[in-house]
């Protein structure tokens, strides 16, 4: 499965950007999709995650209330809607695919697929 990430860009402290990830086949029922971020000199971190069903969504704590994680499963394409960016959001954007279980959704290791990544800035 191929994954294609966008719509990452430059944006203020306080703005909103929505990165979409589109994979190449059908993933609904199959596989739960997440997003992780890594900035520079750090780790990759989880942000967001959504069950094969779309039933649940899983965030971060940082990102809580902030963010939103969907799936539009008739495109093949999952979104992470990201409101009140801040300068610390800062990082390169990747969506994964796993087929593990949700215990496990924050752990990249479990992440077979992995899109290109796609960069946001926030300037303060």
């Amino acid at each position: 499965v191929q994954l294609q990430a966008s719509g990452g860009g430059l944006v203020q402290a306080g703005d909103s950007l929505r990165v979409t990830c589109v994979t190449s086949e059908r993933t609904s029922n199959r596989y739960a999709v997440a997003w992780f971020r890594q900035a520079p000199g750090k780790e990759r971190e989880f942000v967001a995650g959504i069950s094969r069903t779309g039933g649940y969504t899983y965030y971060e704590d940082s990102v809580k209330g902030r963010f939103t994680v969907s799936r539009d499963n008739a495109k093949n394409t999952v979104y992470l809607q990201m409101n009140s960016l801040k300068p610390e959001d800062t990082a390169v954007y990747y969506c994964a695919l796993t087929r593990a279980v949700q215990s496990a959704y924050r752990d990249p290791d479990q992440y077979i697929y992995w899109g290109q990544g796609t960069l946001v800035t926030v300037s303060s």
